[in-house]
């Protein structure tokens, strides 16, 4: 983040304003919302392939622990003709572990509606749990206690995406809210911003103390720069992360296994997080008033079907998720941080009339190397196209001849199921099931033929007519797999070549992620009634196939 604040300051944006606004086309680093928002409607788009942990035992909602051991680039550099080798940066600008948090002042009724008052959330408790579609029922989805979302991201040296320039990974925790009352059709006043989603953002430090404000109301550019306090993690050190609530919010501690150096991050009013007060008929943003301090807490005492976020694609609380489809060769630029005026190889603007273009955030080549980074041009944003690198066989795994793969493709990012802290018995154990979900329905809105996601919804008389998996423009979608045996069962992301690879889950995405996913979300025309979509393709296992020994198959 330090480069693209620099970066962009340079080409007369702020990082602020493109990287982590979720309303423009170049937020890459938010949550992916229900439907489009931002200016005009315009499409927010995150392909997010996630494994899903489910448990009804108390504790697996909000208190847990990961290993994972970060990936390291090729030996090869990416070259601009797309023949080198592909870099982490180039697949994902993250990967993130994920958690519902309260989030009194979020969708979906933040101010209350008709079909009830807000009700606040009651921290680490599923009395949080309203889905049901019966708007008379006490269990209505349009009832659901206001509630963020929790990425504890990820990111690769290398480029605009990242902290440092071919070294160093760092993280930060995210939260995520949506600005809006999902039962009236309201956002909030325009001074905020309207029905905007914002985030919080705070890196991981060795003292535990923001670089910056993390709150909305009051980043600047020390938020989104790491400096010497910062937690830095060389490719392939090996990370235990451990998620807990406390009196104040959610902690996040990280130890380097490899290095020995941790750090941590808690989710406090006393560090800076707050809520933006929800307030649809004011008429300014003042800090004094609208800047709302608050200690975020997790949401549910347990993750399932039922724990969700109501205004999120996505269905779950725990999970890992990569965040692909954020890099496109393009080799000129109308401004630094703007357009692409001249495409990059693979780039085939599938779908677009003559002349459109689908890539926003870019960069070129030698402006890149003026700070030290990877001399190659590329752009940020969403690829509504799917021609991308990340959607080419360049993944870790894609290639059976072993020695090739390793030369030109990044090793796999590994990690393992967590275990969560039972709260009854204050011992760990693991989750009893497992899902695969991807949320390209979502995002294949500007594919030929469209999805259609919509049910019961006449603009789309066809529902699931045009949703696909792979998506339509894409050589590849990447999948997970397994290693380790009983013994030190792991979970890693790319084809199915990677070496001691156990279990492919069908050996391709089609089969791995499953079928249509229907989901119900509180709708305002007319209040309390729902709107059903198919956001997600999902399959959920009767078990959880690759259980925690407490130890990880590193390479």
């Amino acid at each position: 983040m330090l480069f693209a604040t620099a970066a962009l300051a340079q080409s007369g944006s702020s990082f602020h304003q493109q990287a982590l606004s979720c309303d423009d086309p170049t937020g890459i680093f938010c949550t992916e919302v229900y439907q489009s928002i931002g200016y005009n409607g315009a499409y927010t788009g995150h392909d997010e392939p996630s494994v899903l942990f489910y448990s009804g035992v108390s504790g697996s909602g909000n208190t847990m622990v990961y290993l994972m051991q970060l990936p390291k680039d090729p030996p090869k550099l990416p070259k601009q003709d797309g023949t080198g080798g592909t870099f982490n940066f180039q697949l994902h600008p993250a990967f993130w572990v994920s958690m519902a948090m309260c989030d009194d002042q979020s969708a979906p009724n933040p101010g209350g509606s008709s079909v009830g008052p807000n009700i606040l959330c009651t921290p680490d408790s599923d009395l949080n749990i309203f889905d049901g579609t019966d708007s008379t029922a006490a269990d209505y989805i349009g009832k659901h206690p206001g509630t963020g979302f929790m990425e504890m991201q990820f990111y690769p040296p290398g480029w605009f995406v990242s902290c440092d320039t071919t070294d160093r990974w760092c993280s930060a925790l995210n939260i995520d809210s949506l600005s809006e009352n999902q039962n009236t059709g309201k956002g909030n006043n325009s001074a905020c911003g309207g029905a905007i989603e914002y985030v919080n953002f705070a890196f991981i430090t060795k003292s535990g103390v923001p670089t910056g404000p993390p709150g909305p109301l009051f980043q600047n550019n020390k938020t989104f720069t790491p400096n010497k306090d910062t937690l830095f993690y060389n490719p392939g050190d090996v990370l235990r992360i451990v998620l807990r609530d406390t009196a104040h919010g959610l902690k996040i501690t990280i130890t380097d296994l490899t290095t020995g150096e941790s750090g941590s991050m808690t989710a406090s009013a006393a560090n800076g997080f707050a809520e933006i007060l929800y307030d649809p008929q004011g008429t300014n943003c003042n800090r004094a008033t609208h800047n709302v301090p608050y200690d975020f807490h997790p949401m549910y005492a347990t993750s399932s079907e039922h724990t969700r976020v109501p205004w999120a694609a996505h269905s779950y609380n725990i999970a890992f998720s990569d965040e692909i489809g954020h890099f496109e060769y393009c080799n000129a630029v109308r401004r630094q941080g703007g357009r692409c005026t001249q495409d990059g190889v693979h780039d085939l603007d599938n779908g677009l009339p003559a002349g459109a273009e689908d890539d926003f955030g870019c960069f070129d080549a030698a402006f890149a190397s003026v700070f030290g980074l990877v001399p190659i041009g590329g752009c940020l944003s969403t690829d509504f196209d799917f021609d991308g690198v990340p959607y080419q066989l360049v993944w870790p795994g894609t290639l059976v001849d072993t020695t090739t793969d390793q030369q030109f493709h990044p090793s796999p990012v590994l990690f393992t199921t967590p275990l969560f802290t039972n709260s009854n018995t204050g011992g760990q154990q693991n989750y009893d099931r497992v899902a695969f979900e991807a949320d390209l329905p979502r995002i294949e809105g500007n594919t030929n033929p469209v999805c259609q996601r919509h049910i019961l919804n006449p603009a789309d008389p066809s529902p699931g007519s045009g949703c696909v998996n792979p998506p339509a423009g894409a050589n590849f979608y990447p999948f997970y797999t397994t290693k380790g045996g009983e013994n030190e069962c792991t979970w890693q992301l790319g084809g199915a070549n990677i070496p001691g690879t156990d279990n492919t889950f069908g050996g391709s995405s089609t089969a791995e992620f499953g079928s249509l996913l229907e989901l119900a979300y509180p709708a305002s025309t007319p209040p309390g009634s729902v709107s059903t979509r198919y956001n997600n393709f999902r399959q959920v296992l009767s078990g959880n196939p690759c259980p925690s020994s407490g130890t990880i198959a590193a390479e």
